[in-house]
């Protein structure tokens, strides 16, 4: 018989295989949006932005997308592979796979599981490869930070060219819907011996 931390365990894992995770994202997703983009699949049942540890945690790059059963989490995953995938109106080039349970902040310990860690002193022959792992993890998080500053640049730039096309649109469709009441397009027509159909 399981014991109280294994079933709980078991039913994280559960959660587990009925999650996607999803990345490259745009910095202007939101959970509103994601739910939106991913309820077409079938019912989201939870967002979960990954927090940005290498960059400002208000810019998410990934998120776990919580589906109803682990069918509708492979229908994402197998979709988001072949085809464009539409986030706010906009094309983009999100990656979708399975979720793995050490992306979870909240995953339970696993039975059995024990951590062991030590400290290293200065004439340890480690110290000096965990200095450059310092150094490292420091030029990375620099780096990441001015992707993330290009990327959040370039979807703003795009927003607002979206947003003045869709206004565009609208005033052509506004003008030639006056164009058919009025009758303009009947006297053209008319003067041009073509047929104009009537508008519905």
């Amino acid at each position: 018989m399981a014991t109280p931390e294994e079933a709980a365990y078991e039913k994280f894992l559960e959660r587990v295989r009925r999650t996607v995770y999803i990345d490259e994202l745009t910095p202007l997703a939101t959970t509103p949006v994601i739910e939106s983009a991913f309820n077409q699949f079938g019912t989201v049942k939870k967002v979960s932005f990954i927090p940005n540890f290498l960059g400002p945690k208000e810019l998410p790059v990934s998120v776990l997308v919580e589906m109803e059963t682990e069918d509708m989490a492979q229908a994402v995953i197998s979709t988001v592979s072949q085809l464009p995938f539409m986030v706010a109106g906009m094309p983009r080039p999100v990656r979708a796979s399975a979720a793995e349970p050490n992306m979870f902040v909240d995953r339970p310990k696993k039975p059995g599981r024990t951590i062991r860690f030590r400290w290293i002193e200065p004439n340890d022959p480690d110290f000096d490869k965990a200095r450059r792992m310092k150094r490292l993890a420091r030029k990375h998080t620099a780096e990441n930070s001015f992707m993330l500053k290009k990327q959040l640049e370039e979807a703003e730039k795009l927003s607002k060219q979206q947003s003045e096309t869709a206004v565009t649109h609208h005033k052509k469709f506004e003008m030639m819907d006056k164009l058919l009441y009025d009758g303009v397009a009947q006297k053209l027509a008319d003067r041009y011996s073509m047929k104009c159909f009537p508008y519905r």
